[in-house]
């Protein structure tokens, strides 16, 4: 079975949006889609938005990327910082949710999928999100389908814990990680800051796994074709536990 290539672009603004544009047209050429994690009140300007609406128009992904990641949690635990719904509780994440939604609507979005700062969901933002009607939620190790229960295992590959020091290192790893995905028929997450574009290293590395994994047979799509049905399919819900659907 043939992979399925996920790439994730966080950290969209207006200091970064030229870097947005460049990746975004190195993956065009590849004919592979970004997925967009979006945070509304980060946006900034005017032109982000657009530049937002204007890659949903081609045919990229849209997430929702939290509500305000400066803005720290009651609950923010252990989780560091950032990690906006890491530790949250149903009541809680449920609000910070209805006044992204606002935003996002306010700007002329919508998202029915969602990616948490840091990756990372408490149980009770997964419950909140199912409120709100929201199909997907990607977290570090998994993609949940919201509505069927149904969970695709694949941890994301990203820059998150590297620095100058092991820099190297995680790119190879990267790359690395993106070839075996690939050729065991599995799902490639791979995620990038925008920040983080602008090292050249870590760069390439993310275009050498893109590159890596097409060469592997693994095809380029969003996080909404998950959840998507083939013509005339229906869906049959998941009462009774999640059903795992495992991608190494």
């Amino acid at each position: 079975m043939d992979a399925r290539l996920l790439v994730s672009l966080s950290g969209i603004g207006p200091r970064t949006l030229h870097r947005c544009a460049d990746l975004a047209a190195e993956l065009d050429q590849r004919k592979v889609p970004l997925s967009l994690l979006f945070a509304p009140q980060l946006a900034g300007p005017a032109a982000v938005t657009e530049w937002v609406r204007a890659r949903r128009r081609l045919g990229d992904g849209l997430l929702l990327h939290g509500f305000d990641h400066r803005v720290a949690p009651a609950h923010r635990a252990h989780f560091g910082r950032k990690a906006e719904f890491a530790a949250l509780p149903a009541h809680e994440a449920r609000l910070r949710l209805i006044a992204a939604q606002a935003a996002f609507d306010r700007a002329g979005l919508a998202a029915d999928g969602f990616a948490p700062p840091r990756w990372l969901a408490s149980r009770g933002t997964l419950e909140a999100l199912r409120g709100q009607g929201f199909r997907l939620c990607a977290d570090v190790n998994a993609v949940h389908e919201l509505q069927t229960g149904t969970v695709h295992r694949a941890r994301v590959q990203d820059f998150a814990t590297s620095s100058q020091r092991t820099e190297t290192v995680r790119c190879f790893a990267l790359v690395l990680a993106s070839a075996r995905a690939a050729r065991r028929g599995g799902l490639v997450r791979l995620g990038v800051d925008a920040a983080d574009l602008a090292r050249p290293g870590l760069r390439q590395a993310l275009l050498d796994a893109v590159d890596v994994a097409l060469e592997n047979r693994a095809f380029g799509t969003t996080y909404q074709s998950l959840t998507a049905l083939p013509r005339g399919a229906t869906r049959t819900s998941v009462p009774s536990g999640a059903r795992l659907v495992n991608n190494p």
